[in-house]
């Protein structure tokens, strides 16, 4: 089977939220040494031997209809996402990325907001971890509504 398309976000050399890689992926889509993570830089940390993580996580969905998204925001948390249905463009400071079925995202806490311009509902499925702040930090205080 062909690779998922592997998209990585992070703080470009400005300290604005962008992203850094996008291209197709290995087994190991990322990893980190530690919980919390280490968002900073902007080596790549995919590839690499597959092992199991021995820290707290959350795994969650989110929907996105129609014309509908999300604010701006950041998190004190690595997310590891992947779109399971329909598409969704995801927003840094930089830029924008159309995002669509079996797609994976690494987002590194970065500032970023979503929107769905198609006609067709989209659902994304994310697994968060946490990790140390990077630019801004987390724009909330713990629960996020999207």
């Amino acid at each position: 089977m062909k690779p998922p398309r592997r998209i990585v976000a992070g703080i470009d050399t400005e300290g604005r939220s962008c992203v850094l890689i996008d291209g197709p992926a290995s087994m190991v889509i990322w990893s980190t040494e530690d919980t919390p993570a280490d968002n900073s830089g902007t080596t790549d940390a995919g590839g690499g031997r597959f092992g199991f993580p021995t820290r707290g996580t959350r795994f969650v969905f989110s929907d996105f209809p129609p014309g509908g998204g999300s604010m701006m925001h950041a998190t004190d948390t690595i997310d590891y996402l992947v779109v399971t249905s329909g598409e969704v463009t995801f927003i840094t400071q930089t830029g924008e990325t159309l995002l669509r079925a079996g797609d994976v995202l690494v987002d590194r806490g970065i500032m970023h907001a979503w929107r769905n311009d198609s006609t067709q509902p989209c659902r994304i499925v994310n697994v968060l971890c946490p990790a140390r702040p990077v630019g801004n930090g987390a724009t909330h205080s713990g629960e996020l509504d999207i």
